[in-house]
């Protein structure tokens, strides 16, 4: 059981099924988060989970942005208009950006180990840079996007601008919060295509209440469904030829759209 923290004001609980938990034990952890009024979600057991998976991708969107040369406030300005609780940058300081480095590292070494490409991803040559050349590891380590002054407010670090200076190309602001919304959405198609997740209800709600997907959505999957798969489809390709393969809609998302159907009854 993934349990989210703070744990006394996270209503969710992941419950990740391995390939042999028998539906016994599945029900009686159910029935064990539904006692202790948390809202459970079943899950496959994959890398990531879902949450982790699909929040990763926001996050990890931000970066691209910062190489690209957007703002850092813009992007966290970006991130809390689409209806996200909290900036991506802020996020990635409170959970440690050096925890995250050693993390990548980690799943590099893993996905060697299995004979796999390892995923190459902007966002990656940013934290490198933050913590390896920068050495500002996150909010623990008393600096990383944000400084901390001592009894003042958290403010950005006025050294990304230095760091990752603008770009000379216009940023195509009303880009911004879609990438940051399609991006969470197509991965949960992926999530659901590849089985990780199973129904589109427990993709929504965990989404949701897991990782602040944005509420006025219903959840990613209700969110194609709300703009329609086709024109989802049209702008995700639309944002993958100007920002990257990881946005091209998976197999699942065209087929549906090809059909005029829908994740969410």
């Amino acid at each position: 059981m993934h349990f989210f923290s703070p744990v006394d004001r996270m209503p969710l609980v992941e419950i990740i099924k391995g390939a042999l938990t028998s539906p016994e034990t599945l029900a009686g952890a159910y029935d064990f988060v539904r006692q202790i009024n948390k809202t459970p979600i079943v899950v496959n057991d994959s890398r990531g989970f879902f949450t982790s998976r699909v929040f990763g991708t926001f996050t990890r969107e931000a970066g691209a942005m910062l190489a690209e040369g957007v703002d850092a406030a813009e992007i966290e300005n970006a991130a809390l208009w689409s209806g996200m609780p909290v900036g991506p940058l802020a996020v990635m300081d409170e959970t440690s950006l050096a925890l995250a480095w050693n993390v990548r590292l980690q799943i590099i070494a893993d996905l060697q180990a299995e004979g796999k490409t390892v995923p190459e991803h902007p966002h990656w040559a940013v934290i490198d840079r933050m913590v390896n050349v920068l050495k500002r590891p996150g909010r623990a380590g008393g600096r990383g996007f944000y400084e901390y002054p001592e009894g003042g407010k958290k403010r950005l670090w006025p050294g990304l601008r230095e760091h990752f200076p603008a770009s000379s190309i216009q940023v195509v602001r009303e880009d911004l919060p879609d990438r940051f919304l399609y991006i969470q959405a197509i991965e949960s198609v992926r999530c659901l295509e590849e089985r990780v997740i199973e129904t589109s209800r427990d993709a929504n709600i965990g989404a949701v209440l897991g990782i602040g997907y944005p509420r006025w959505t219903g959840g990613p999957l209700q969110y194609i469904d709300m703009v329609g798969a086709g024109r989802f489809v049209q702008r995700a390709s639309k944002l993958a030829t100007k920002y990257g393969d990881r946005f091209i809609p998976p197999r699942m998302l065209v087929q549906i759209a090809e059909q005029d159907g829908r994740f969410c009854a």
